[in-house]
């Protein structure tokens, strides 16, 4: 146990974290170098907000507060009380997410919450009479309230600012200036969505409380952030990890090193996360169960919570967790880009590279062979705007279907951010998932995947939209490689491919070195389709997988902490909160700390810290095989008791192709998906928080004698004249 008072530990000698740290092992003069080299890189990456900007954020929250306090005397006096208890009424605003963390950057939005006095209803006054006042004030434009959301919120612009406006309603007749929310007796006698939408600030502030140097922090969290979004795994609601998912698991790196730098930090994060045993859940404090009675994230007693693939447990009560929507494919991508991660670390601490190639943007359109595209169009740009949130609330659910029809063999990756295609007309934008066969299974010849069944069930999901309107439509299509359109690339250009190394193959980073690639495809008779045998494939593309290759990684991972030690110094932290703006790295440059004279760990210590952090009993060993749950679909707003997920979808008879037309350059084919005009579901969005576990695919896999051949099969668009209305989905 580390000494009482040493900086980075709490005074009273206690750690922070549900084990003792790992290391209390300070900075070298080298890392104080990396970290210095690394601050001045995010500020030249232009993550810093300048300080004009700064202060209209701060003038813009003082209005909208200004806003909220005089809306509620409003309100008072609407429902008649006396001037006295008029006066006495009040709301107030808090603040969370990036901005409350100090990690946003220019043109971030705001992460608001009002907090109103129990008579100040969500449906009628927030969003009818504050949403009213709003809609008269020049400073604010593109109102747009989302009341049917799973946490209910306003979007709009004040002078220019992004604002996202929750709502929660206390049970209380005042809401004093010194309100603390953080107190578990704020959400007694409090509806759901109230109980949602505290939770945001509630587990912000408990990451910052948990922190050992929030300085440290920061900037460590701003370049995981960047990180994840230059290689494609920033998205909670395409199955990757969010904002708070990225925060809580940089909390607990900062835990298990209180005394690193933000370069050790940022190399220990990946070190890490690579050897991770998930499912093991990442918690930053002990699961409070409370006395409210809410539900809290508990596998042993939860059946859906087993099957969470990587649960990230957030801190403030009710516990959950806030990554339900990861997959089995989306853990499979975020985990090799941890080892990729790793390996550039590794790189990085023998000088043989700079910071820039950890933040290299993931080729993902020249990775794959085979990809779904999902082109969705609208009338106009408000339907776009929610037709595209719902579809990609849908994309989720179809990698699951996905995974679980094919029994895992046949892994999706979703690209995080849609496209659009500047020189077509109209309302319209495009998602993309990349295919492959997954790694170190058997390969048939002329083995295929059947996938028609899975995509008419997605369909089915996304045609329950009850704000369909005329115009609203989907089209799925297959596309290979050399068929992606340009308009997904910068500037419209395709990058030239050029020639393969010999033995390169497969994406930096992966768990073997190599990675399979999605099947080829290959004619069979009148249908088309998917093997690893194409010889014209490979002839004509050339390249099988990524034309760049990073620092040969090591064949065993070998964690620093078995390394010998170097001797270095210990950093003095924050415990406070902080300032929720914080002044960028380049004014406040890193000193390094005098050398350590004793009490570091030994480095068997050490090792034995860290086998038991990232090991240890799996989620999964609680539960046996035939008690997981055969669920896809779960957490969907419903009327009437109906089901969001339309089983078994329209059967249609295959429409034979041969995939050769497709590839000289002809119009890819696609499936057109409307959707109809009646629907018992609500539309909403994703919140990162949320309390609905949406489960993932268990991992059951039946014997091999109940498994049938599978297949790959999608669909090529006919002339609306000879579309059936079912539509066909034709050989992969």
């Amino acid at each position: 146990m580390a000494a009482a008072g040493r900086p980075g530990i709490p005074a009273n000698g206690q750690h922070l974290g549900v084990t003792e740290p790992i290391s209390i092992a300070g900075p070298t003069e080298m890392d104080c170098i990396k970290t210095r080299e690394l601050e001045k890189f995010l500020v030249s990456a232009g993550l810093y907000e300048s300080q004009e900007e700064a202060v209209q954020r701060e003038e813009v929250l003082g209005c909208l507060d200004q806003i909220v306090k005089s809306w509620v005397k409003q309100i008072s006096r609407n429902k008649g009380f006396n001037e006295q208890l008029v006066q006495e009424s009040n709301a107030k605003i808090f603040t969370f997410g990036s901005y409350r963390l100090g990690v946003h950057g220019p043109g971030a939005d705001i992460d608001t919450l009002c907090v109103g006095p129990h008579y100040a209803t969500r449906e009628e006054d927030f969003f009818m009479e504050l949403h009213s006042i709003l809609a008269g004030k020049e400073e604010v434009t593109e109102l747009h309230p989302v009341p049917d959301a799973h946490v209910p919120v306003m979007k709009f612009k004040f002078n220019g600012i992004s604002i996202d406006l929750l709502y929660a309603r206390l049970s209380l007749w005042a809401i004093p200036d010194d309100l603390d929310i953080s107190q578990e007796a704020i959400l007694r006698n409090v509806d759901e969505q109230s109980v949602r939408s505290l939770n945001g600030c509630r587990v912000t502030d408990q990451i910052l409380r948990l922190v050992p140097n929030i300085q440290h922090f920061r900037t460590t969290l701003r370049c995981l952030k960047l990180w994840a979004k230059r290689r494609g795994v920033y998205s909670n609601v395409t199955g990757f990890l969010g904002g708070v998912n990225w925060a809580l698991l940089v909390a607990r790196i900062c835990q298990l090193y209180p005394n690193a730098v933000p370069s050790m930090l940022v190399s220990r994060f990946f070190r890490v996360y690579t050897q991770w045993r998930w499912p093991n859940p990442v918690m930053l404090c002990s699961i409070d169960e409370g006395t409210l009675g809410l539900p809290v994230w508990d596998p042993r007693k939860n059946p859906r919570d087993r099957t969470h693939q990587m649960p990230i447990i957030t801190p403030a009560y009710p516990c959950m967790n806030s990554s339900y929507n990861v997959s089995n494919s989306t853990l499979r991508v975020m985990t090799e880009e941890f080892q990729r991660g790793n390996d550039v670390c590794e790189s990085l601490e023998t000088v043989k590279s700079d910071w820039s190639a950890l933040f290299e943007v993931y080729p993902f359109f020249e990775v794959y062979k085979n990809y779904l595209q999902i082109d969705i169009t609208a009338n106009d740009d408000n339907d776009l705007r929610r037709w595209k949130g719902w579809v990609e609330s849908r994309l989720r659910q179809l990698t699951l279907k996905i995974e679980r029809h094919t029994y895992g063999l046949l892994q999706c990756h979703p690209h995080p951010n849609e496209f659009v295609d500047t020189s077509r007309k109209g309302h319209h934008c495009a998602f993309f998932m990349g295919l492959q066969r997954k790694q170190g299974t058997p390969q048939q010849e002329g083995q295929q995947f059947d996938i028609r069944a899975t995509v008419d069930e997605f369909r089915h999901s996304v045609n329950m939209y009850m704000n369909w309107k005329p115009g609203m439509d989907l089209y799925v299509c297959h596309v290979r490689r050399k068929q992606i359109p340009a308009y997904v690339f910068p500037n419209c250009v395709r990058p030239a491919r050029p020639p393969r190394p010999a033995g390169l193959a497969g994406r930096p980073g992966s768990g073997s070195g190599t990675r399979t690639q999605p099947a080829q495809l290959q004619k069979t008779g009148s249908n088309t389709s998917a093997t690893d045998d194409d010889v014209d494939d490979r002839t004509t593309e050339g390249l099988e997988g990524e034309t760049l290759r990073l620092a040969k990684r090591r064949q065993e991972s070998v964690p620093d902490e078995v390394k010998p030690l170097k001797r270095g110094g210990l950093v003095r932290a924050d415990n406070g909160l902080g300032a929720e703006r914080p002044s960028p790295p380049h004014l406040e440059p890193a000193q390094c700390p005098a050398p350590v004279a004793s009490g570091i760990q030994t480095v068997l210590a050490e090792e034995a810290a860290f086998q038991a952090v990232t090991g240890g009993p799996r989620v999964g060993d609680y539960v046996q095989a035939d008690d997981e749950l055969d669920v896809v679909d779960e957490g969907f707003g419903t009327t009437n008791g109906v089901s969001a997920l339309a089983k078994g979808g329209i059967a249609s008879e295959p429409l034979d192709l041969e995939l050769d037309e497709i590839g000289r350059g002809e119009s890819t084919g696609a499936m057109s998906f409307s959707s109809p005009q009646a629907s018992s579901f609500q539309t909403g969005n994703l919140d990162e928080l949320e309390s609905t576990m949406r489960v993932g695919p268990t991992g059951t896999k039946p014997s091999p004698e109940l498994q049938r051949k599978p297949l790959i099969r999608l669909s090529k668009t006919l002339t609306p004249a000879t579309r059936p209305n079912a539509g066909a989905l034709d050989v992969f």
